[in-house]
């Protein structure tokens, strides 16, 4: 008996870091709830819930990459330019998505981003820029509220 309230304090702390959503139904009725949103749902956001790791980025990495995700468009034959776009975004401690280009969807989405087929590319949230030219990458992010520099240096995850 004496063990029962502990048990009961546990179990409510571990309901207390339940991840939240936020979305809009079909009726157009925004809804907060701790269970994950249907299929149908739109303006899906999620809250908040368990703690993260430590992952060392910034809180301005952080909110960049919420509201500004970067995609870097690769290729297998793309050497030169697409090393110096890794390493600008790499340098900047930029977190970002390279995408290689293998698939006749891959190329099809890259024409519809940026109007054509051209490696490397970029998209930092809606903005995009064919090919690499250091101060146009640079001038995205800046505008996008990602630092400068970062004191944790990640490199990107392939798709």
């Amino acid at each position: 008996m004496r063990y029962l309230l502990p048990l009961c304090l546990v179990l409510a702390a571990a309901g207390v870091q339940a991840d939240t959503y936020r979305w809009t139904d079909s009726t157009g009725h925004t809804v907060i709830s701790d269970t994950p949103p249907p299929g149908s749902a739109k303006a899906v956001a999620k809250l908040g819930g368990k703690p993260e790791a430590s992952d060392g980025l910034s809180f301005a990495t952080k909110r960049a990459m919420e509201s500004f995700p970067v995609t870097l468009y690769t290729s297998a034959d793309c050497v030169a330019e697409c090393k110096n776009a890794r390493d600008l975004l790499t340098g900047r401690g930029t977190p970002f998505t390279e995408k290689m280009l293998q698939k006749p969807e891959d190329f099809a989405e890259l024409k519809q981003l940026v109007g054509d087929v051209f490696i490397p590319s970029i998209k930092v949230g809606k903005q995009n820029f064919r090919g690499f030219e250091a101060g146009a990458y640079n001038n995205l992010l800046d505008l996008a509220g990602y630092p400068k520099s970062a004191a944790k240096t990640t490199s990107g995850e392939s798709k």
